[in-house]
């Protein structure tokens, strides 16, 4: 008799290849590709007593913002490629407008004025229609876009000193560190933005960029962070972070700083100004500055004797 021990092993091994191979076969493909970075961890925002939530924001900026700064806050939005200046870049954390120093984080008032106020010379409106609450939600959102703002607190707002008198001192003095410092160079002699290196000058993005013409401002003219002196001051000493624009923290005392900023209004010469005004009582021309002297140290009072 023929021994089938052997057949039904075979079989069973055939059986099982066979189920083996129709479940290969049979498994759903995954999803391949890069792996996706992991969810964004919720961020808050506080803006005086308003807590802004990033889940709310969400809803906004897709609405309102995606369009220019794109689905991944990178800039690169639908209308990316007709916009000049390009979108901010939210993923790289480099924010013009701060009152905190150079290289930190803005702090949230920062980046809810920012929005508030939008941006002159852009394609950035003011989004006032939007609510408070809304705004703050935006900003908590942005957050979301890099992992910085988790790392990271805002840097302390830098502290402006009183404004110091307007007079014709101030404003000479101002027209001689406008020299020194060379910002000539890049906003012209008189301001217009024409000066040798204007044409030469690129963001960090290696985006071109116009330095800001001072001479067509009139009475309702705003700079990219702002419209007042003070406004002004803090550029200076905060710097315009991603552009050419240095901080000048370490290189002008708080005085100093101010003089430059009363030269910078007669630049603007259409503009009604208490510089203006001090410039036309002094004739219209500005005086050579006279360095003040500073008065001789004088010998300390020592008692009679060999100090005994």
């Amino acid at each position: 008799m023929t021994n089938l021990k052997p057949v039904i092993f075979l079989r069973g091994i055939i059986t099982l290849a066979v189920a083996f191979t129709a479940a290969a076969w049979g498994q759903e493909a995954p999803d391949v590709g890069p792996e996706p970075p992991p969810p964004a961890k919720p961020m808050e925002s506080h803006v005086g007593a308003v807590t802004g939530y990033s889940a709310r924001g969400k809803r906004t900026y897709r609405a309102e913002c995606v369009g220019c700064h794109g689905p991944q806050g990178d800039g690169n939005g639908e209308n990316a490629q007709w916009i000049d200046p390009k979108p901010r870049d939210f993923t790289i954390t480099t924010f013009k407008c701060r009152s905190t120093p150079t290289g930190t984080l803005p702090t949230d008032e920062d980046l809810f004025n920012a929005i508030t106020r939008g941006f002159y010379s852009t394609n950035m409106p003011q989004w006032r229609p939007l609510t408070v609450d809304q705004r703050a939600d935006l900003i908590a959102y942005i957050k979301t876009f890099s992992p910085r703002w988790e790392k990271e607190k805002p840097g302390d707002p830098i502290k402006i000193p009183p404004e110091t008198p307007v007079t014709i001192e101030s404003i000479s003095h101002g027209k001689v560190l406008f020299t020194k410092l060379e910002c000539w160079k890049c906003h012209g002699p008189h301001g217009k933005g024409d000066g040798p290196s204007a044409a030469t000058l690129t963001d960090s993005k290696d985006q071109p960029i116009r330095p800001y013409n001072f001479a067509a401002g009139g009475d309702d003219s705003r700079f990219k962070c702002g419209s007042t002196n003070q406004d002004i001051y803090r550029i200076f000493m905060t710097c315009l972070d991603g552009t050419p624009m240095p901080s000048f923290a370490d290189v002008i005392q708080p005085n100093d700083a101010w003089d430059l900023v009363h030269f910078l209004r007669t630049l603007q010469t259409q503009r009604h100004s208490k510089e203006n005004e001090v410039l036309k009582a002094a004739g219209g021309k500005i005086p050579p500055y006279t360095e003040k002297e500073v008065p001789a140290a004088q010998p300390e009072n020592k008692p009679p004797g060999n100090g005994n």
